[in-house]
């Protein structure tokens, strides 16, 4: 996954007026046609079928500056904003396309005439809260270093950043003959299944369930239900990836048991969290999916959890801070 970082620092009114405009509300395509060409209207209203999106667009930059990174974007891709000192916004590259006219009508013009041309418009978007620090231990920068430019992180760091914003990974669809050879290779394939750091993980799984399950049945620190141990799993308040050796060790407090009939991947997606005190709180996200608002609306509504503890707090604000998908700021 390609992941942007696109500076927008709305303590900025011009910033804050363009994101109010076309971020808290979105953009109704219908009122721009004029200004859209054929085929990114059509797709537009494929991949929206409400008529709104939220927009963003970027300048070409001095000389051209920004037009390299600007190339490297496509669906798919993954965009955070940051400014103040902060991430605060994600989303998902739904379309990305050039109209210097519709960036003006939208956004106007800076001293120069320069306009944001090079659009895009974001899915799924979700609000974040993490100090830019925690970026710049991630990726090993200057203690002074802070996201001035559009740009692109691939590999290594694209990798790292998509662990410290719990990002899953990029759905693409293969071509045929790539899933062939896909088939083929796993069909070849005669080395071990079992590696040993698999092993080893499974071994801290089964030690952290007993320390938090010792007998047959539990009681899922979400929903609440009692369960057979088969149905419950130890799972990390804090992404597992993220813990220092010391919060691995904490086996009281850095794990719950979460049950496998929705808790724990509800969580672990970002669905719902645990607000101090023990709340259970609902991503607003969950209602662009039926069956998950069900689910959630069955058995976690107005529930609060008496897992959650003092000692707890640390790893449950993680949570929300990084993992939980909240609404954007408006």
């Amino acid at each position: 996954m390609r992941i942007f970082a696109q500076p927008a620092r709305r303590s900025d009114k011009t910033v804050e007026r363009h994101y109010q405009d076309t971020m808290a509300s979105p953009v109704a395509f219908e009122q721009h046609a004029d200004l859209l060409d054929t085929d990114t209207l059509v797709v537009l209203k494929q991949l929206f079928p409400e008529g709104t999106a939220p927009m963003w667009g970027v300048m070409p930059g001095k000389n051209g500056a920004n037009l390299p990174e600007i190339r490297k974007m496509e669906p798919g891709s993954w965009v955070f904003f940051s400014g103040d000192k902060h991430l605060y916004l994600g989303g998902t590259v739904a379309l990305a396309w050039r109209s210097p006219e519709l960036a003006t009508r939208l956004w106007d013009a800076d001293d120069a005439g320069a306009t944001w041309e090079y659009m895009y418009a974001l899915s799924g978007t979700r609000g974040f809260n993490i100090p830019i620090e925690e970026v710049r231990d991630l990726l090993e920068w200057k203690p002074t270093r802070n996201i001035m430019r559009f740009q692109a992180f691939k590999d290594t760091e694209a990798d790292l950043l998509q662990s410290l914003l719990t990002l899953e990974p990029a759905q693409t669809v293969q071509p045929q003959d790539e899933e062939a050879a896909a088939r083929q290779a796993i069909s070849d394939y005669t080395g071990p299944l079992e590696r040993s750091a698999e092993r080893a993980y499974r071994g801290e799984q089964a030690h952290l369930k007993r320390a938090l399950l010792p007998g047959p049945a539990g009681e899922c620190a979400l929903c609440g239900r009692t369960l057979p141990a088969t149905f419950l799993i130890a799972a990390h308040i804090k992404k597992r990836a993220e813990c220092t050796e010391d919060e691995k060790r904490d086996l009281q407090n850095v794990a719950m048991l979460a049950c496998l009939l929705g808790c724990d991947g509800l969580y672990e997606r970002g669905f719902i969290t645990v607000a101090a005190g023990g709340q259970l709180q609902v991503s607003p996200l969950a209602a662009s999916a039926p069956a998950v608002a069900q689910h959630i609306q069955e058995h976690l509504v107005d529930r609060t959890t008496a897992w959650w503890t003092p000692e707890r707090e640390q790893y449950f604000a993680w949570h929300r801070m990084h993992t939980f998908r909240s609404a954007p700021a408006l």
